[in-house]
């Protein structure tokens, strides 16, 4: 079986993607370094979360440039959450490169005090379906790794 996942890596190495090593936190997230404009931050990775967020008080740290946003963001409760939108960042995971990325902005007050409540450390986002779906995203939960693509 190790030798079959050793040959997938390999494999998906030759193929374009890019090996990020995931680690898994107290409330079972796996967190990821993510940088944003060349900044460096801590951010969550959330296959259900359909867009890729971060929070309205990182604004100035990943010199995001915000405009109002038709967007209502939602999670598994029924209110909708205001939210900004920032267009055309730069968006690096590891070797995985995106430019002209838009990411939503929303107040992550609410996960970051339940993350703290589990012992968790806060996150300044959240990595969502759409960059996921761009780098053609494969999860080896095994591993804790994910892999993206470069086009």
């Amino acid at each position: 079986m190790y030798k079959e996942m050793k040959k997938l890596n390999q494999f998906l190495l030759t193929k374009g993607y890019h090996s990020i090593k995931l680690k898994r936190t107290v409330t079972n997230h796996f967190e990821l370094k993510v940088k944003i404009n060349n900044i460096k931050g801590r951010f969550i990775l959330d296959t259900g979360a359909s867009n890729s967020c971060v929070g309205f008080e990182e604004i100035e740290t990943f010199k995001l440039k915000s405009e109002e946003s038709e967007h209502k963001a939602s999670g598994a409760g029924t209110t909708e959450i205001e939210t900004l939108i920032s267009k055309k960042n730069k968006l690096k995971i590891g070797d995985f490169k995106l430019k002209n990325t838009s990411l939503i902005l929303i107040d992550l007050k609410h996960i970051n005090k339940a993350l703290i409540k589990q012992k968790a450390k806060p996150v300044q986002g959240i990595i969502g379906a759409d960059i996921l779906h761009k780098g053609k995203a494969i999860i080896d939960y095994k591993k804790k790794e994910l892999y993206l693509k470069s086009k």
